[in-house]
């Protein structure tokens, strides 16, 4: 009051403060003609006059309680950006800070600005940034999804940001005698926008404090409703923003030399230098033209290994490319669209807009030949979408993905909605068919069903969830993780809530049934091939602390189509070989266990662990098996620049006859990065597998060992290759180096190095008889600057 009242007598305006616990949310900004510099002090004149967020309420780990740390935003926008000012208030020595590379830095304090342009209510891009204004970003787009499933009971709250798109942003940050203060300018061209003259946006901050382990929310959002971006506030009566022209050229060089290792034992080396380049047109405030040609694949980092534990499954592994992420969201139809399918295209284009409710998206692209079915045509892909908002947080789209390879084809047609109603009740529901035509096959067709119900209140949930894979159904625009089956999922879960100050905060229980079907078993109502009884527990401890345990209990049929080419070999009286088909046990019974702990957000290391043991299926040998899971994950940041990371992944299994090992992996990776400053760090990644698989046998009956048919002829059986001489121990070492400067999304200069080692027996690194074996490397410069107009 004494602040307004000066003000008043010295004719300064008087900022608003708008207190989000007594939900004032409806904000009106000051409009002001300045042009600052983003240093992280907040002591310039338009700082006075900016509006106030203030008064957050506790969002997670429980919702509904007054944050324990006060947190002011300040808000205010020139013609051509927004601008937001964090003060967040903090004890002494508890903020956790460091410098660290893009959308790297979420271990330590941040802050998050969700920004709903569109005010719809769906879909928001957000901005974090940390004390010292390293930044993170990306989108989230509201779909339905949970982490129901697995090993993890049925979570509340909001669904995760995808990270992987990055925007043209400033901040600045620095560590004060009060906590941290945060200056963040988002100019409107990195933003997609409503095209009224005066308009509205929706808006919300949440806070992380590490030290608590604990997240503030500006919009007192509670956990169990089924739209979080549907709670946010209100930034009213926008008005005047001047976006410009958006004109973005990024020019993209990249040198590469490769080395492989002939059969004759020496070493040939190759040299490629490609010049490709990414352009972005805003035709509008809401509408945006992209174009590539020749896009870097951003290999900069080897995808981390990652071990099968069912091989009817498909690994999936994210999109890295810039020209492919910039938009992405709005391609994201469950399983239709994964733009990895699209391998090394020489040229590609799309199109984004909004018109009204009705949200537009196209993507085309010509691939290279080399991923073509006749080596000879260039595959051409066109995704097309189109979604219409309904309600307050519904939406219904259709979708249109098209591969032609010469005289190969692949076409699919599919529609889908995400309903919410009475604000803890929502649907997912999607239906799709596919067109596959081949020159010697003729053409097939199939079809996919999906319905997801969910339930998503604050102490109980439930999800309830049906989908089918007809045999036919195609989608080579898609990812697929596993075709031809029919799927049930029913799932209920209890949450309860600790009393202020307590040790155990939220607790969730949940009970599963989920069952899985061959698609022409559940057609003719066969009996279930995949039965699943899971007893799912997960905690939230004060301070941060994350624990689960688990019991699963399963019944797995026989999979005639997996072992559809493996035999039975017997020698006869006369010393021959003779192969009979192999038919494993009609059903396996399986009881398992899982623990799995995380540490909290120290200042200098945080850890996590999951441990799952117990009698399983052995897929190799279709029998029953001892089988060990280990995952780990250890953060160290000893200083604010040096970060170190490893994880640690093992999968084994036994047998049950004479505990002999079937098949072991491990695989431990280790990265080192050096942040010199904001822009520049070197990295360096060591990663290690060993895998090893024994030659199968009918471990259960006969002992005779397996073969699988290649061709006419009759190869042992070892693992799921199909490679007629693949060793029982494969140990490979990939150590990469990288300097990079990164000073903004678009320019970037790399330089690295990576190798493929391998030697005969795990772990020994050069000594003794067993070297290590170089069998390839590559050297490569990426030089890549964005021209912006």
């Amino acid at each position: 009051m004494l602040t307004a009242s000066l003000a008043l007598l010295l004719g300064a305006s008087v900022p608003e403060v708008h207190n989000g616990r007594q939900r004032e949310l409806d904000v009106r900004l000051p409009r002001i003609a300045a042009d600052i510099s983003v240093d992280g002090r907040l002591d310039e004149p338009a700082w006075q006059q900016a509006a106030v967020l203030t008064g957050f309420s506790r969002y997670a780990p429980t919702d509904g309680v007054t944050a324990d740390d006060s947190t002011d935003i300040l808000v205010w926008y020139s013609p051509t950006a927004i601008h937001f000012g964090i003060r967040a208030y903090a004890a002494p020595g508890t903020v956790n800070a460091t410098l660290a590379d893009r959308d790297k830095m979420y271990s330590d304090d941040h802050v998050s600005i969700f920004l709903g342009t569109f005010n719809n209510g769906r879909e928001a891009t957000v901005f974090t940034v940390n004390p010292l204004g390293a930044q993170g970003d990306g989108t989230l787009v509201e779909r339905g999804a949970t982490s129901g499933g697995g090993f993890n009971a049925l979570q509340v709250g909001r669904e995760p940001t995808d990270v992987a798109p990055d925007f043209v942003f400033h901040s600045k940050g620095r560590l004060t005698d009060f906590g941290y203060e945060v200056e963040v300018r988002i100019p409107f061209k990195s933003l997609r926008y409503q095209s009224e003259a005066t308009q509205t946006w929706g808006v919300n901050v949440l806070r992380r404090v590490q030290s608590r382990g604990y997240e503030y929310s500006w919009a007192p959002a509670e956990r169990g409703a089924a739209s979080f971006l549907g709670q946010f506030g209100r930034l009213r009566d926008l008005t005047d923003l001047q976006r410009g022209m958006v004109f973005d050229l990024n020019p993209i060089l990249t040198a590469r030399r490769t080395g492989a290792a002939s059969s004759t034992g020496t070493f040939d080396y190759s040299r490629n230098t490609e010049i490709g380049g990414n352009l972005r047109w805003g035709l509008s405030n809401n509408w945006t033209i992209n174009g590539t040609i020749n896009p870097d694949f951003a290999e900069v980092e080897s995808d981390a290994g990652q071990i099968v534990n069912d091989p009817r499954n498909a690994l999936f592994f994210p999109e890295r490319r810039p020209f492919f992420l910039d938009g992405i969201e709005q391609f994201a139809v469950n399983s239709l669209v994964y733009t990895r399918r699209i391998a090394a295209p020489l040229v590609a284009a799309k199109a984004i807009g909004k018109r009204g409710a009705t949200t537009y998206a196209l993507l085309s692209a010509v691939d290279d030949k080399q991923v073509s079915f006749t080596q000879r045509d260039r595959p051409v892909y066109t995704i097309l979408r189109l979604q219409r908002d309904l309600g307050r947080a519904s939406r219904a789209g259709v979708l249109y993905t098209d591969r032609e390879d010469g005289a190969y084809s692949n076409r699919v047609l599919g529609a889908d909605a995400r309903i919410v109603w009475k604000n803890v009740w929502s649907a997912q529901l999607q239906a799709a068919g596919s067109r596959t035509a081949a020159p010697d096959a003729g053409a097939q067709t199939g079809q996919l069903l999906s319905a997801v119900v969910r339930r998503a209140g604050r102490v109980f949930g439930a999800q309830y969830r049906v989908s089918t894979l007809s045999d036919g159904f195609d989608a080579q625009s898609g990812f697929i993780n596993r075709p031809s089956v029919a799927h049930v999922r029913l799932g209920h879960s209890l949450t309860a809530y600790g009393h202020p100050g307590a040790r155990l905060e939220r607790s969730t229980f949940e009970v599963a049934l989920d069952g899985a079907w061959t698609y022409q078993r559940f057609v003719h109502g066969d009996d279930i091939i995949e039965k699943k009884l899971h007893f799912n527990n997960n905690f939230s401890l004060r301070g941060g602390w994350q624990a689960g345990a688990s019991v699963l209990v399963e019944t797995f049929g026989f999979d005639d189509d997996l072992f559809r080419n493996v035999y039975v070999g017997a020698t006869d009286a006369q010393g021959g070989l003779t192969y009979r088909p192999f038919t494993g046990r009609n059903r396996l019974g399986n009881i398992d266990y899982v623990v799995s702990v995380g540490t909290p957000n120290y200042r200098q290391f945080s850890g996590s662990a999951q441990f799952v043991w117990g009698r399983d299926e052995n897929f190799y040998e279709w029998t029953s098996a001892d089988i060990g899971w280990i995952t780990v994950a250890l953060n160290w940041r000893p200083t604010e620049q040096l970060r170190v990371t490893g994880t640690y992944d093992w999968q084994g299994y036994h047998r049950l006859s004479d505990n002999s090992t079937v098949a072991e992996t491990s695989i431990p990776r280790v990265r080192l990065e050096y942040q010199l400053s904001r822009s520049i760090f070197v990295r360096a990644v060591g990663q290690y597998t060993a895998d090893f698989a024994d030659d199968l046998r009918e471990s259960d009956r006969s002992n005779q060992p397996l073969y699988r048919k290649v061709g006419t002829r009759f190869v042992l059986a070892r693992g799921f290759s199909t490679a007629e001489r693949r060793a029982n121990r494969v140990n490979i070492f990939r150590p990469e180096f990288l300097f990079s400067y990164l000073p903004s999304p678009g320019t970037v200069i790399y330089a690295g190095y990576g190798a493929t080692l391998t030697e005969a027996r795990a772990w020994r690194f050069g000594r003794g008889a067993d070297d290590l074996t170089r069998r390839s490397d590559a050297v490569f410069v990426k030089v890549s600057w964005l021209f912006r107009s």
